[in-house]
């Protein structure tokens, strides 16, 4: 089948109806066909009720014209019937739906086509600070991020993963003066004995450098100076932030593998990597015009967003002192994206309440010629996760959760779920269970919002066993492949002559559009679709097993029917897969 993929039926009997109008009436050939699912039939078309008036007929006549047309006795794949004022219900023949079944079956891709081939897009995503430990903060850019990233990947584009650490500031010089005046502190990962991660301890005496700073005048002055020591590059100072920054990195890389998200330290791009970068930035932006003073600083005047005041909104470009903030690095960093990694698209995995930001630094790359109608930049939004207060999710002190915490606290729900359901698993398969589907129930819960939307953290709603859950599907495809292994002759075997029950037809028409929905999540960068779809296969497999018995069946029945279960579990685990969440092959 190779990257092309199968047409889904979907776009076939669109095809079909298309090619009827211009058979029927030339003059209005191209009309949107209006093609989509219906719980009537299989498809319906409703382009009788969009055209009949330019060509002065009735819908119903016009609809009837139609399913004349689409009766061709030589054909006869798709079958038409008018209903009410003009709709048209499409069939497709059994055989055709088996044959469809059979394409995506024999296909390693299951009959998607590599709609994204040959673009190149930089996804923007997760981006903690060093020296500081992740937190629910980054879970939902890191999570929503790492989807889209295997999504575009999957269809074909070539995906560049960057994590823009923040590793620049001030804040190095304190940390690392206080580290060097007390030599004593253990903060390196082999001096920690897995009590705490390196980030742990480094965060924790940031804080204590922050008092410190904010108390000892004298300190304080000391810490600007390794500031001025480490913006020059004294070797010392240079090589205590190299460490700081190999361990927090060394942490977060156990947070990614813990998460399944296929960030990597080759994708770890920090602030600091943009310094050399920032002066030719502003020379361009300066020569350009784009970039202007404004009482000793240099800004860029929207030419779009206005304050308050009727004023143009600024972007700072370099401050009054000569230092140089987020909007530099981030306008830096789109001309590098451009220019050496050639980036067509570029996009932007972070919170709502930045929207102004990127849109004033999109703005400002648009002018400059950086971004143009070939090179498009896109900040892809999401909401915040709630506390069931309703408010941001905080600790019982009103802290910041650790992300490790949570996810510490997900895997122990759902050890307890598959405990209470398999009472006798031995505690090494349990403990091997658990891990997956707690974290699978974290990633879900957030993917299957719509991205803009905040969303309640609620552990016992996320590991339930029913409802649009990862643990729901994820037993789902542990049931499928328990079938698939009862099964003395696993070989699928479709005979296209036998008639199709009507819920293995759900099912199949189902399965057959799991290729339509991968290429919405790629359009509209929202995996909350996939993951809508997955639940509804779910079910739809539900409703086919209880209906149609498997094992006992008689063949070809049977080989036919095993051939639907084979699909499904190769279509659930793929599309948990593009969720960067596991499908176990036993729960």
């Amino acid at each position: 089948m190779g990257d092309s993929g199968v047409l889904p039926l979907l776009g076939q009997a669109a095809a079909v109806v298309s090619a009827a109008i211009g058979r029927v009436r030339p003059e209005v050939a191209g009309a949107d066909p209006v093609a989509r699912r219906s719980e009537r039939a299989d498809f319906q078309s409703n382009a009788a009720l969009a055209v009949a008036k330019r060509v002065g007929m009735r819908p119903a006549e016009f609809a009837a014209e139609l399913a004349g047309a689409l009766a061709d006795p030589g054909g006869g794949l798709f079958m038409a019937m008018v209903s009410g004022t003009g709709f048209l219900n499409i069939t497709v023949a059994d055989h055709v739906v088996w044959q469809q079944v059979s394409a995506r079956l024999g296909d390693d891709r299951l009959g998607v086509a590599a709609a994204e081939a040959g673009r190149r897009t930089v996804v923007d995503y997760s981006a903690p600070n060093i020296a500081k430990e992740m937190h629910v903060g980054h879970l939902r850019t890191t999570i929503i991020g790492d989807s889209i990233a295997r999504v575009l990947d999957f269809l074909g584009g070539t995906v560049i993963r960057q994590n823009h650490l923040g590793d620049w500031g001030t804040q190095f010089g304190m940390l690392i003066q206080y580290l060097d005046e007390h030599p004593d502190l253990r903060w390196r990962h082999d001096e920690l004995n897995g009590d705490v991660s390196a980030v742990s301890a480094l965060d924790g005496l940031y804080k204590a450098a922050r008092g410190e700073f904010d108390g000892d005048p004298a300190f304080a002055d000391r810490a600007r100076a390794r500031v001025v020591a480490l913006q020059s590059g004294d070797p010392a100072t240079s090589q205590r932030w190299r460490e700081i920054v190999a361990e927090s990195e060394r942490a977060f890389g156990d947070i990614y593998d813990r998460l399944g998200v296929l960030l990597t330290p080759d994708d770890y791009v920090g602030e600091s990597f943009y310094n050399p970068l920032l002066a030719d930035t502003i020379a361009e932006l300066v020569d350009k015009g784009i970039a202007v003073d404004s009482d000793g600083a240099l800004v860029v005047f929207s030419e779009a967003v206005t304050g308050p005041d009727d004023q143009p909104v600024p972007l700072m470009v370099r401050k009054r002192d000569g230092g140089y903030g987020y909007d530099t690095t981030d306008l830096a960093t789109i001309r590098y994206r451009v220019h050496t990694l050639r980036a067509e698209r570029l996009l932007y995995v972070t919170d709502s309440r930045q929207a102004l930001h990127f849109r004033l630094v999109f703005e400002a790359a648009r002018r400059a010629g950086w971004l143009t109608d070939e090179i498009d930049a896109e900040h892809i939004a999401y909401g915040t996760v709630l506390g069931p207060d309703g408010r941001p999710f905080k600790t019982r002190a009103g802290g910041t959760v650790r992300l490790a915490d949570l996810l510490d606290e997900a895997v122990a729900k759902a050890r307890a779920v598959v405990a209470e359901r398999n009472p006798d698993l031995p505690a090494a398969e349990l403990d091997a269970i658990a891990e997956p589907t707690g974290i699978g129930a974290v990633k879900y819960a957030d993917l299957s919002t719509s991205r803009v939307k905040d969303y309640t953290f609620d552990l016992d709603r996320m590991v339930a066993l029913q409802g649009n859950t990862s643990v729901y599907l994820q037993y789902a495809h542990a049931r499928i492949r328990s079938i698939l292994r009862k099964a003395e002759d696993r070989t699928s075997r479709i005979d296209v002559s036998v008639a199709l029950e009507p819920a293995e037809r759900a099912l199949a028409l189902e399965l057959d559009a799991y290729g339509t929905v991968v290429a919405e999540v790629s359009a509209t960068l929202e995996p909350h679709r996939l993951c809508g779809y997955l639940y509804d296969l779910a079910r739809d497999f539900t409703g086919f097993y209880e209906s149609c018995p498997v094992l006992t069946a008689a063949d070809p029945v049977r080989g036919n029917r095993l051939a639907l279960c084979e699909l499904t579990a190769k279509t659930l685990a793929h599309g948990l897969g593009l969720l960067g969440i596991a499908a176990p092959e036993r729960m």
